[in-house]
C-alpha cells in the first residue's frame, strides 16, 4: 500500500487494460507531482495520457497501483474536493450562463466562490468582457475553453490536470494562460498540463513527463534541457525512440 503524503499527487505503479484489447494502455506509471510545481505530460496518440488522467479522477476504475491526491486516496471525497480536471472536450451545460457555471461548480467544491468583480475581470482578461451573462450555448468553441480554464483559475484548486485544453484557444488567451500558471506555481499550486504544444511547456514547465505505448519512458527537467542547450521537442523524440526510463 502506497504511504500517505503530502503531494498534490503521487501516481504509484499504475497499470490498465481496456477489456476489449489485449494489450495494456498502461503500465507500471509511477510519478509524483510537488506543490508549486508545473509538470507535462506528453506522448504520441494512444499513449495513454488521457486513461491515465481519467484513473487520476476515478473516472475509470483503478486495476493496478495506487493513486494519491493531496495525499489521501483518489477516489475519497476530500481528493475529489481538492482537484480540477479540465478535459479536452467542452461537454458543459449549455443552459447555463458563464456566471452561474462557476457558480455551480463552486458550491460542487463546497467553496463559496470567487466574487462578480473577480469573476468579470477574469473575462475581461480572456476578451470576453461583457459575456459572463450569456448562455453558454452562445459561446464559441473557443470562448468554451476559456470558460471552462476560467474556472480553474478562479477556484484555486490545490491540483489542476489539463488535458489539451488549450487547444483551440486564441495566441492572446494563451499567453494569458501563461502568466495564469506562473502565479499558481507561486501560490503553490501544481499542474498537471498534457499538451502537444512544445513551446509552451517550454516557457511554463517545470518537468515533462513522455508516455508511449502505456510506460513512462521519459521525466525531463524542462530547465536543464534548455540550460544545456537542447530542445524539448528533439529531447522528447530522442526518449520516444529510446523507449526506456530517462
Amino acid at each position: 500500500m502506497l504511504e500517505k503524503d503530502d503531494f498534490p499527487l503521487n501516481v504509484h505503479d499504475v497499470g490498465f487494460v481496456y477489456p476489449s484489447s489485449n494489450a495494456p494502455a498502461l503500465t507500471g506509471v509511477s510519478f509524483c507531482i510537488e506543490a508549486g510545481e508545473i509538470v507535462g505530460l506528453v506522448g504520441p496518440n494512444g499513449s495513454g495520457k488521457s486513461t491515465l488522467i481519467r484513473l487520476i479522477f476515478n473516472l475509470m476504475e483503478r486495476q493496478e497501483g495506487a493513486v494519491l491526491v493531496n495525499g489521501v486516496d483518489h477516489r475519497s471525497e476530500t481528493a475529489r474536493i481538492g482537484a480540477i480536471h479540465l478535459p479536452s472536450d467542452n461537454e458543459l451545460p449549455e443552459f447555463l450562463t458563464g456566471v452561474e457555471y462557476i457558480r455551480v461548480l463552486a458550491g460542487l467544491y463546497r467553496q463559496i466562490g470567487p466574487t462578480d468583480e473577480r469573476i468579470q475581470e477574469q473575462f475581461s482578461t480572456f476578451g470576453m468582457a461583457g459575456r459572463s451573462s450569456h448562455l453558454i450555448e452562445d459561446y464559441s468553441h473557443g470562448m468554451q475553453k476559456k470558460l471552462l480554464l476560467s474556472s480553474a483559475f478562479l477556484l484555486r484548486r490545490r491540483l489542476t490536470v489539463i488535458d489539451e485544453t488549450l487547444n483551440g484557444i486564441d495566441l492572446d488567451a494563451v499567453d494569458v494562460c501563461k502568466a495564469e500558471f506562473r502565479d499558481m506555481r507561486s501560490r503553490g499550486q501544481s499542474v498537471l498540463l498534457c499538451s502537444h504544444d512544445f513551446s509552451l511547456l517550454e516557457d511554463v514547465a517545470d518537468r515533462v513527463l513522455v508516455l508511449r505505448a502505456g510506460k513512462l519512458v521519459a521525466d525531463l527537467d524542462v530547465g536543464a534541457e534548455l540550460a544545456g542547450g537542447s530542445r524539448l521537442s528533439r529531447t522528447i523524440r530522442e526518449a520516444l525512440d529510446c523507449g526506456e526510463l530517462a
